[in-house]
């Protein structure tokens, strides 16, 4: 009896996975915890585990297709053994996966054509939404489903420039295949692209038709870069944080000379303290951590109706990625130490850079901190990582001029703070508080730490 493999889930909050390889074939002979696929979550990437012994008898998706958990992936079988995955009742799969492979054989589909002006039947539910939202209409399409069935894939290798609004509902009601590029902005097609009225292809623009002078032709290109992974969550959820929220942000600044000094001092030390490694970035976060205790109104969620206000600070860390933007969560920051922030910080950051991060990892967070002082930055504005109520942003260290006692003025270092806050869960004052306090605890960072 054939089985099926299943996309795994991976954390609560990841919904889907990129097929990124498959490292198993068609006819391949593998055994339960061999590695058939490695897969990018929209945080981490993934090796899929064969879940039964036997023959590979179908993959059922593609490298690159965005696969909802749960899911079957692949079958797995008696070498030689037939199996019907459209109709047969112990393999359940999207329709898109439904066909009959020679277990010899990799999957090959075979294409046949679906009659210009046909009716919309003998397409996936994923097809025609995906067409729907691309204005793209069915009866125009070739398929290279099984058993003659129009597929996701179809529809994306048909579609060319986003279309506007009117003329996405044009082409569908008119059953008007789009062109590939219009003369809107960006080759945006329109309405009158619809019409035939001429279409610019940026493709097709050269050098040669701008007086240049003597200058070498050079054709104009366009690279197309799909949205998906960890760019497109980050997308959707700085989306909904702009839209969902009502941002005010703060900036300040903090005396960073006890900063400096510490960090040079930790730097210097014996390596068998094991404090050498303590970066400008940790002492901030403990301070950070330390502060929320005292303003648990910033250590919380705003969900609309309530607020969650919590006893622990599980203080989540911008980090960059080579994938994108992640934000790996230190738990239970406030009872930590600062050798202890300091590991953990770098442990979470390693395996972001190398895609083994635990999506659970990736969530839970109460509040956030994003240093980009590297990058010479000195003050920015952060945006909310919802359903967090505030974040903090960290910049560079500059020097900045301060009146003495006696009217004298001299340099010192001082590092940018910026607060943004959601002003429908706290209100200015308390963020400029909390600000203020966060300043006085890092410029007394020895001191903090003494308690």
């Amino acid at each position: 009896m054939a089985s099926q493999v299943v996309m795994p889930k991976q954390g609560n909050s990841v919904e889907s996975c990129i097929i990124v390889e498959w490292k198993k074939r068609v006819g391949d002979t593998v055994s339960v915890g061999d590695i058939l696929c490695t897969a990018e979550t929209d945080k981490s990437t993934i090796d899929v585990e064969s879940t039964a012994d036997g023959t590979v008898l179908a993959l059922l998706y593609e490298e690159g297709a965005d696969v909802p958990v749960m899911l079957p992936i692949a079958v797995i079988g008696q070498a030689g053994e037939q199996i019907d995955v459209a109709s047969s009742p112990s393999i359940d799969v999207p329709p898109e996966a439904s066909s009959a492979p020679d277990p010899k054989e990799p999957v090959v589909q075979p294409q046949q054509e679906i009659p210009a002006g046909a009716p919309a039947v003998g397409s996936s539910p994923r097809a025609r939404a995906t067409a729907g939202s691309l204005g793209i209409p069915l009866s125009a399409l070739t398929a290279t489903g099984p058993k003659g069935r129009i597929i996701e894939r179809d529809v994306v290798a048909a579609a060319g420039q986003p279309l506007s609004p009117a003329a996405k509902a044009a082409a569908l009601a008119d059953g008007t295949m789009p062109p590939a590029s219009g003369t809107g902005i960006g080759g945006r097609v329109l309405v009158s692209d619809l019409n035939g009225s001429p279409a610019v292809s940026m493709g097709s623009v050269t050098s040669d038709s701008i007086p240049t002078g003597s200058e070498p032709d050079i054709p104009a290109t366009v690279t197309e870069i799909p949205v998906r992974g960890i760019r497109k969550v980050t997308a959707r959820r700085m989306m909904e944080s702009i839209h969902g929220t009502c941002q005010l942000s703060l900036h300040g600044w903090a005396d960073a000379t006890a900063l400096k000094r510490m960090r040079a001092g930790f730097k210097a030390s014996d390596p068998s303290l094991g404090l050498s490694k303590i970066t400008i970035t940790d002492l901030v976060l403990f301070a950070v951590s330390r502060t929320l205790v005292d303003f648990p109104e910033f250590n919380a969620h705003f969900l609309g109706d309530k607020i969650l206000r919590f006893s622990q600070v599980h203080l989540g860390m911008a980090t960059d990625t080579p994938r994108g933007l992640l934000v790996p969560v230190i738990r239970n920051a406030a009872v930590r130490s600062l050798s202890d922030i300091s590991a953990t910080a770098k442990n979470l950051a390693a395996a972001c850079m190398d895609g083994s991060i635990a999506p659970d990892d990736l969530t839970g967070g109460t509040f956030t901190v994003s240093n980009v002082g590297s990058f010479g930055i000195e003050a920015f504005t952060p945006v909310l990582n919802i359903p967090e109520v505030a974040i903090l942003g960290v910049g560079s260290i500059a020097l900045k001029p301060v009146e003495d006692k006696d009217g004298s003025v001299s340099f010192v270092p001082h590092i940018g703070l910026s607060l943004t806050i959601d002003h429908q869960a706290v209100d200015g004052a308390p963020g400029a508080r909390f600000l203020q306090t966060l300043a006085s605890n890092i410029a007394s960072i020895d001191l903090l730490l003494a308690k």
